[in-house]
């Protein structure tokens, strides 16, 4: 079975902030990068070489593979913002409605710039989705 290339490392979160060339966009990252430390109340960590994960989540499928994931996290990819959540945001409709211009796909959020959503609306999705896959972890 293959192994997951995205793994947890000690890379530095804030040099990786620092190479954002683009000067909006590392703006929006450090911006997200507080809001996700405030709203999990976890520390960041470098997953891979380009997301930033909050939390940490084990998983096991009924084939019998087990692994480890974070809770929630993005990164700054080229053309989006991009989030994620163990749980996805699909399911938090009401809140995707009020949020401002997004797209979903593969259970991923992605932003063009923090100044296209209402800020408090994510704040409350990124709890959402967090008390969702915590909840989901429990069972």
């Amino acid at each position: 079975m293959a192994e997951l290339k995205t793994k947890p490392n000690d890379a530095d979160v804030h040099a990786f902030m620092a190479g954002v060339l683009d000067e909006e966009k590392r703006n929006d990252s450090l911006a997200l990068l507080e809001m996700f430390r405030t709203v999990t109340g976890e520390q960041p960590k470098m997953w891979g070489s380009s997301i930033v994960g909050f939390g940490d989540y084990r998983y096991a499928y009924a084939s019998g593979r087990k692994g480890d994931w974070f809770v929630t996290g993005f990164s700054p990819r080229k053309q989006n913002l991009t989030l994620y959540s163990i749980g996805g945001y699909e399911p938090h409709g009401a809140l995707l409605a009020r949020l401002g211009k997004h797209k979903l796909g593969m259970g991923c959020l992605y932003i063009k710039r923090l100044r296209d959503v209402d800020q408090g609306v994510l704040r409350e999705l990124i709890a959402a989705t967090v008390a969702g896959s915590q909840a989901e972890g429990e069972s």
